[in-house]
This record gives structure tokens, C-alpha cells and sequence, in this order.
């Protein structure tokens, strides 16, 4: 599939810029002084809760909202004012949208159709994408003779079949269930690693985040409050929300810090970089307190304990977890290499 680049665009630019971008709804401010350089080829998702911003983010970028201010380019062209059928965007939303009167092939070729494209050639491009997400076979059926993972690949071969330069796609995984969700995070990434254009995933889930991104944006209450890889953002968030949001964290007030580290900041630490035992462990740090619950998981087990400040802390167990009983007086220790420390600044 070929990607032209638009006329005027500067060969190096970001395939998606903001710069200074606000979203006012009357007096709720959705969005606030967002600058996002999204880069060209990469597949970037926006993270966080319901009423974050991410979706509205979205939105302005295909054109489906208006921004209050600031300014928005597509390949170094600026599309600030520019409608959304005018930009090289095409959007994949939850629902599908699918016509259910009409044939896959035909659902896949509407876009074409709609720019005037013959019936030969829309016919003859919408079978092409369809082998690409692996549903040749299914040209003719209805859409209600589909499963959802089914519906989910139509709705995306709908939107790659008019070449766009960004294919934007908003939480479409979320009416699947866990097992074909976790498929179809392996299948978008290889098809948007084949196609080579840049996809822009919303979501609230943050394993979807972490499994399919090259980088990945947290946001919270109209803010970005941190940009980077899945990896960097899980072993190192930079403020308490983050550090909570993504993934599962154990979070220690600036009290805790104070009498351990003489710091007065809080800290963090993953449930895999704790351990539970009679005893304290090697040379680290260590906590007395209760086990609360323990919880099976399969190839590991969370055990949960208070400590005896207060703070509940989760630790994962790999071996022995059998050996664990809620009631048991026990020790959570840690090395200080795995601390992160969250300013109080920090979002």
C-alpha cells in the first residue's frame, strides 16, 4: 500500500504535530496546551481514564472537533480548518459502523465509492485489502454473518482501502472479549508493522497500550503527563498518577520515604520487585506487616499485606506462595535500585 505525501509537506516532518492545542466545551476545559509530535510510521497510543482528553485528542485530529485554539499539521501541512474528508485521515471507532445491508466487499469499497472511484477498481482494491486482514473469503457475507473480530478487521480494511497517511482508531477493541482482544493486539500491530503508516490508538486499557506502542501518552484531566516507550513508562513513571495508572503499583508516602531515605518524596515500586518472608531479605529494605490476601493467578500469586503504618502493598510470589496464610506476620523487602520516586510536583 502506497502512502503519497501531500503536496507541501516538509520531508521530515512529524506525521502528526500539535503545537499550543486548547478544546474548550463552554467553561470545561477538555484539552489544555497540548504540543504532540506523533512520528511517521509509528504506532502511538493515548492512555488514560474516561474524561482524560485522549478521545477529544482524536477527534481534533481527524477533524471530527474543532479546536478553541492553537494548531494541528498533518506531514507538515497545517489542517487546523481543514474538513475531515479533506485531511489524509481515515478513523476506525468502536462501533464499526458497518451497513448491514450491504456485502463485506461492498462495505469496504463505500469510501472509494463515495470519491468517485469505478466499480472495477473500487471492487478490485477493496478484495486486495481484504486479503490483508485475512477476510478474501468473507467478500459476500452480510455483516451480521460476522463475529466481532470479524467486524473489527471490515471496519479497518474500510478505512486502509483510501491509502490514508494516519489511521486513527478509537478503543475498537473494546466490545470484544479478553481472549480475542489479547488476538487482535497481535494482529494490529503486525498489519500496522506491514503497512508501515502511522496508526494513533486511543485507549483505557493500559495492557492494550503497553503490548501494541511504540510510545505511548498518558493523559489526565486535559494534559499529557508523560510520553514514552511501554517500557520506559512502566519502569519509570514520572509522578503518582501515571505510576498508579499504569500498571500495578505500590505507592509510599513521603513519610515513609522520610524516616527510610531521609527524602521527602513518595516512592513506588512494582509488586515484582517485592519480597515476602519471615524474615527481611538479603541487604535490602524491609517492612513488617499482615498478609490480608492471597490471590492465585496461575503462574504467579499477589499477596497483599498491611503494613504496619497502614500502607496496603501488593507483592508478586513466583515460588512457595502456597505457603502463605492471611494473618501471617511477614516482611515485604526491597532493593533500593527498583525505587521510583515521584516528586511531589509530579502530576
Amino acid at each position: 500500500m502506497t502512502t503519497p505525501t501531500p503536496d507541501g509537506a516538509a520531508p521530515d516532518a512529524p506525521a502528526i504535530r500539535l503545537r499550543d492545542v486548547v478544546k474548550k466545551y463552554d467553561d470545561t476545559l477538555a484539552v489544555d496546551r497540548l504540543d504532540l509530535d506523533i512520528r511517521a510510521g509509528e504506532f502511538f497510543s493515548m492512555l488514560g481514564p474516561s474524561g482524560s482528553g485522549k478521545t477529544t485528542v482524536l477527534r481534533l485530529i481527524g477533524g471530527f472537533e474543532a479546536v478553541t485554539s492553537g494548531t494541528i499539521e498533518l506531514g507538515g501541512v497545517d489542517v487546523t480548518t481543514t474538513a475531515p474528508f479533506e485531511r489524509a485521515v481515515n478513523t476506525v471507532f468502536q462501533d464499526y459502523a458497518l451497513f448491514p445491508h450491504m456485502s463485506v466487499l461492498d462495505n469496504v469499497a463505500y469510501g472509494l465509492r463515495v470519491r468517485g472511484v469505478g466499480r472495477s477498481e473500487r471492487r478490485e482494491r477493496a478484495r486486495a485489502v481484504l486479503d490483508r486482514v485475512q477476510l478474501g473469503a468473507f467478500a459476500d457475507r452480510r455483516p451480521d454473518q460476522l463475529s466481532g473480530g470479524q467486524k473489527q478487521r471490515v471496519a479497518i480494511a474500510r478505512a486502509l482501502v483510501v491509502d490514508p497517511q494516519v489511521l486513527l482508531l478509537d478503543e475498537p477493541l473494546g466490545a470484544l472479549d479478553l481472549k480475542l482482544r489479547r488476538q487482535m493486539q497481535v494482529e494490529l500491530k503486525e498489519l500496522q508493522r506491514s503497512l508501515g503508516i502511522t496508526f494513533v490508538f486511543v485507549t483505557h486499557d493500559q495492557e492494550e497500550a503497553l503490548t501494541m506502542s511504540d510510545r505511548v501518552g498518558v493523559f489526565n484531566d486535559g494534559h499529557l503527563v508523560q510520553l514514552d516507550t511501554p517500557r520506559e513508562l512502566y519502569r519509570n513513571p514520572r509522578g503518582r498518577f501515571v505510576a498508579d495508572f499504569v500498571g500495578t503499583s505500590n505507592l509510599f508516602a513521603p513519610a515513609a520515604a522520610e524516616s527510610m531515605y531521609q527524602r521527602s518524596e513518595a516512592f513506588s515500586l512494582r509488586p515484582e520487585n517485592l519480597s515476602v518472608g519471615a524474615g527481611p531479605a538479603g541487604s535490602g529494605r524491609a517492612l513488617e506487616g499482615a498478609i490480608t490476601s492471597v490471590v492465585y493467578l496461575g503462574p504467579a500469586t499477589h499477596v497483599h499485606v498491611a503494613l504496619q503504618d497502614g500502607t496496603e502493598v501488593v507483592a508478586l510470589a513466583r515460588e512457595a506462595a502456597e505457603s502463605f496464610t492471611t494473618g501471617d506476620r511477614v516482611f515485604v523487602s526491597w532493593s533500593d535500585d527498583d525505587v521510583v520516586w515521584l516528586p511531589e510536583t509530579a502530576a
